[in-house]
């Protein structure tokens, strides 16, 4: 397995990184992420541990407690720890994208009040865009947020938030009409607020409840939510950025990043379905030999290892762009679409070499069978991936007639 998915051009601190990353997978996460995920147990050690190692604080500045790494490096570490257990990536995932929103687009006091206790992980981050009644139809959000003087009063409700419960810190999107008038794009009347909250389910401050966890085919262990706002009231100065209207865009370039994440995920559990695979064909025997032998099997592992291959580049593609500060958007796109898809079909192949035993909750496959599907849809379906690949190549390819 050594031999696939390796990455170039990796500075001595990021290989360091990761083999610590790796070493935590490998003996703290793969032995107890099935039991917990069957019994869809928050892993608080696990966590704890992550905290420990200072991956709260990964992408974060120096200046503000955090290793100041890059895009990539929190790539590969994801690509690791999903490869234990996709779960644990999801917790870090959300509380990355709202560090990297902060960091980007927040005012210096919302960075020196909120970045630094992220860092230590003593804050986690969870971001809410969709609702109930739409999906990725961004501009349908109708949650709404009104001023009255020195707060705004928000009222709606918010769907499929992860770490909704875990969360002290959710960057919630929401319409904003003042100062906007009536027929401004939809996109451009909308604004980030940044809501501070208790842990836990209930109401978690006045006019905010966290109802409970979503039950889930696949992905448990992590909380997923609904947020309910009713007469929620938050000071002015918890506008990301300071400006109502620029929402949209924040959200957006926050996830490109989330992206490029779900593709490292799609490349981590993609790459543990074939060490699965790739063992079980050595161990199990037909007609007198190893099914590895078989020339059937041995076209399917050529296959996976292919695919394992191809997603890792991408992904690895998409995060340099993105860390030269070049727009990414379409590169993130083609990662997250063709990951997750081969990450599909990766475990697919995997749960078909194990056969009758794929279908037992005693095989690891099983647990991974259920949770690759959440890939397809997480941060965009594939549909629309492709209609962002599509826009962008007209863009690059405009023909001049």
């Amino acid at each position: 397995m050594a031999r696939l998915a390796q990455t170039a051009g990796l500075t001595d601190v990021q290989q360091e990184i990761l083999s610590t990353v790796r070493d935590f997978v490998d003996k703290e996460i793969l032995p107890v992420a099935t039991e917990l995920e069957h019994r869809d147990e928050y892993p608080q050690a696990i966590v704890d541990g992550l905290k420990e190692l200072g991956l709260f604080g990964l992408m974060i500045p120096e200046e503000y407690g955090g290793l100041g790494e890059s895009l990539l490096t929190y790539a590969l570490c994801v690509e690791e720890i999903a490869r234990g257990w996709m779960s644990v990536s999801g917790i870090i995932n959300t509380h990355f994208i709202v560090a990297y929103m902060l960091k980007q687009h927040g005012t210096q006091e919302q960075k020196d009040h909120f970045l630094p206790r992220m860092a230590a992980g003593d804050v986690r981050g969870a971001f809410s865009m969709s609702e109930p009644g739409l999906g990725s139809d961004v501009s349908a959000i109708t949650s709404k947020a009104v001023r009255d003087g020195d707060e705004y009063v928000l009222n709606g409700q918010k769907m499929w938030l992860t770490n909704g419960g875990t969360s002290s810190l959710v960057a919630v999107l929401v319409r904003s009409d003042e100062g906007h008038p009536e027929g401004t794009a939809p996109h451009k009347s909308m604004t980030t607020f940044l809501i501070e909250k208790e842990p836990g389910f209930g109401e978690v401050r006045p006019g905010l409840t966290i109802p409970g966890k979503i039950d889930k085919m696949g992905y448990k262990g992590v909380d997923t939510t609904e947020l309910i706002m009713d007469g929620l009231r938050i000071p002015a100065d918890r506008v990301l950025g300071g400006v109502t209207g620029r929402g949209f865009y924040q959200m957006m370039d926050g996830v490109e990043v989330g992206r490029v994440n779900v593709a490292a995920r799609g490349c981590g559990v993609a790459q543990r379905a074939f060490e699965l695979g790739v063992r079980y064909a050595q161990q199990r025997h037909t007609f007198g030999k190893p099914i590895a032998q078989h020339q059937a099997i041995q076209f399917k592992l050529a296959e996976m290892a292919t695919k394992v291959e191809a997603a890792h580049a991408m992904m690895v593609n998409a995060a340099r762009k993105k860390d030269s500060g070049e727009r990414n958007d379409l590169e993130a796109g083609m990662a997250k679409y063709l990951a997750s898809e081969y990450c599909k079909e990766v475990v697919e192949d995997a749960f078909r070499i194990h056969g009758g035993y794929g279908f037992s909750k005693e095989y690891e496959i099983e647990r991974l069978y259920r949770e690759a599907p959440m890939l397809l849809i997480g941060e965009g379906t594939a549909e629309i991936q492709k209609m962002i690949i599509g826009r962008r190549l007209l863009e690059e390819y405009r023909f001049q007639g």
